[in-house]
């Protein structure tokens, strides 16, 4: 799982080819969520609250570089890092 960003702990990654919608993974502390990224919000999440809404703050923030690695991530291309909301 390509990791493409990493702040206070918390690490994002997007895998090659993963089903639609375009969404985004984030761990932290053993625990994971999952992202959608179009209409920013949480689709799977065991994170804790204060984190869920530091990623979310995050997306919002990042929104089209993350559309931008889902499509290279859809096609098998290298990922872009994308800077930590810190």
């Amino acid at each position: 799982m390509p990791e493409i960003c990493r702040f206070l702990g918390i690490v994002i990654a997007m895998y090659h080819n993963d089903h639609a919608p375009p969404h985004f993974h984030a761990k932290y502390s053993g625990k994971s969520g999952r992202f959608s990224i179009r209409e920013i919000g949480l689709i799977e999440r065991d994170l804790p609250p204060r984190v869920t809404a530091l990623v979310i703050e995050w997306a919002i923030k990042y929104q089209e570089d993350l559309l931008e690695d889902w499509q290279l991530a859809e096609k098998g291309y290298k990922l872009k890092k994308i800077a930590p909301l810190v």
